[in-house]
């Protein structure tokens, strides 16, 4: 007996118009369960498609250079009742993602920041687009007209063409004069000697996209300071001695992650995103917390969640979790979505002081380096103290030096005394 299987892409956070890269099997092709189909990328992270049964590709719906949506149909495949892998009709097949390095959420540029070259009205010509495209066009301000070519089927112009329009025209807007900033200059360096090249993938490429758009559009301040953790430290030891060689151990980030919260509560405009516009102030009632994480294949941000009412226990397991997946390549899109602030820790590597950029559309980043003794003067005589550098950025527009300065003294204090979470 012999039955047929659809293979679906899965939820991959809510996030449409996945790339196709490559398709890896063909019509006739006898397939293993957890068998890579194709590799899909997203703007975040590339995952491979695994089967969720064992038999023959009877029909591939796909190709590459395809855009997909969760539940798109990629491949149907005929499973004998003997197979002992199979799984029923209709299964969803589970993504295994490759890390990649951490890209803020994007922003739309409102039609009045595009560059003078970029045509305002909407032309009422016959271009090949749906009304939906042409409102999208007319929201960002872009002469449907100008984009000559789309990526759809018969040529018809789809948002993304849109989007690459615009930033297309930004780009090109970047090195004309009056912008303000001068082009870099090509170099061969193959006249110093022998070079090699990479091609970047997507990832880094939108990565460094959205760097250069958060550097050049956010006022950022960094403010330094040192907490002093001796007592936290005598506390997490204290408890770790408790736990047995199979328990996982508390680590001082998980102190400064409840810190941290405490003083988001505290300081509402800390938890919050200003709205593209730039005349409304979000403020958000949940507390989500990204935790940088340095993976062999780049720089990750997985998201906890909830951490208010989370303990110090439960975050322990949670971020060794997300950790682990982060490093073998199994973070999802939606675990690096939602965060409200990050955390960028150089504690095991090393370091006084360091400038985290914003993880835009969040307000603000902590960064953490290494704690070491030194002496303190407490009024009397010097006094060795464990103090633990922290470093502040933060969107000058939505809060001012003094708010920054309030903030980090309430983390401080937090981490200097943590009785006071208890408050």
């Amino acid at each position: 007996m012999t039955f047929l299987i659809e293979i679906k892409v899965p939820d991959v956070g809510n996030v449409a118009d996945i790339d196709v890269v490559d398709v890896l099997v063909k019509p006739g092709d006898k397939v293993k369960l957890e068998q890579t189909l194709a590799v899909l990328e997203t703007d975040k992270a590339s995952m491979d498609l695994p089967s969720s049964a064992a038999g023959t590709v009877q029909e591939v719906f796909i190709k590459s250079g395809d855009k997909v949506s969760e539940g798109t149909l990629i491949a149907t495949l005929l499973a004998s009742a003997e197979d002992s892998a199979a799984k029923p009709a209709q299964q969803a097949v589970e993504p295994a993602p490759v890390p990649v390095e951490a890209v803020s959420e994007p922003v739309i540029a409102k039609p009045e920041s595009l560059p003078e070259t970029l045509p305002s009205a909407v032309s009422a010509g016959a271009a090949h687009a749906s009304p939906s495209v042409r409102l999208f066009a007319r929201e960002l301000g872009v002469d449907i007209q100008k984009i000559t070519a789309g990526s759809g089927r018969k040529g018809r112009i789809l948002k993304d063409d849109v989007k690459n329009f615009v930033k297309k025209v930004m780009a090109e807007g970047v090195g004309q004069a009056g912008s303000g900033i001068p082009a870099m200059p090509s170099i061969d360096f193959s006249q110093f000697g022998d070079i090699e090249e990479q091609k970047l993938s997507k990832i880094k490429r939108l990565t460094g996209q959205n760097l250069s758009r958060v550097w050049l559009n956010l006022p950022m301040v960094t403010y330094h300071d040192e907490a002093d953790i001796t007592e936290m430290e005598a506390f997490r030891n204290a408890l770790n001695a408790e736990k047995s060689k199979e328990d996982i151990k508390i680590t001082g980030l998980l102190f400064i992650i409840k810190a941290l919260v405490a003083a988001l509560e505290q300081f509402p405009q800390f938890n919050a995103s200003l709205s593209v516009d730039g005349e409304r102030l979000i403020f958000k009632k949940y507390f989500n917390i990204g935790i940088a994480v340095d993976t062999p294949n780049g720089l990750v941000v997985p998201v906890l969640r909830d951490v208010n009412r989370k303990g110090v226990n439960e975050l322990s397991a949670e971020l060794a979790e997300k950790s682990s997946k982060a490093r073998l390549g199994k973070l999802m899109p939606a675990d690096m979505q939602g965060g409200c602030i990050t955390i960028s820790s150089l504690g095991g590597i090393g370091g006084t002081a360091f400038t985290p950029i914003v993880n835009a559309p969040e307000v603000a980043i902590l960064g953490v380096t290494r704690a070491k003794m030194q002496p303190v003067w407490n009024g009397k005589e010097f006094v060795p103290r464990l103090m633990l550098p922290l470093d502040l950025t933060y969107d000058h527009r939505v809060i001012d030096g003094a708010e920054g300065a309030r903030f980090m003294a309430a983390v401080k204090q937090y981490l200097g005394d943590i009785r006071r979470l208890l408050l």
